[in-house]
């Protein structure tokens, strides 16, 4: 366990920054939300698509996201094309 005052210390200090971390998350999320908001409004465009398009965008992975889509599609026809 914590056995000096030091220690103590530098606990307290982590569990601090951890949490003005979290808050400038919660801040950034905030941010986030409008941000998708006023795309909505302004293009009419469904929210979960323009968090698709920049969650993408961010990771720079659409060649996967096409591969996964491609993936599941043939799946789908696979189980169901007679149905």
């Amino acid at each position: 366990m914590i056995s000096t005052i030091e220690d103590k210390k530098k606990l307290a200090n982590a569990i601090k920054e951890i949490s003005n971390s979290m808050t400038r998350m919660d801040a950034e999320k905030d941010l986030i939300k409008d941000i998708i908001q006023v795309a909505y409004e302004d293009f009419e465009i469904d929210k979960k698509h323009i968090r698709k398009l920049a969650s993408i965008y961010h990771r720079q992975n659409m060649s996967e996201v096409k591969y996964e889509y491609d993936e599941v599609e043939t799946l789908y026809e696979e189980l169901f094309k007679d149905g």
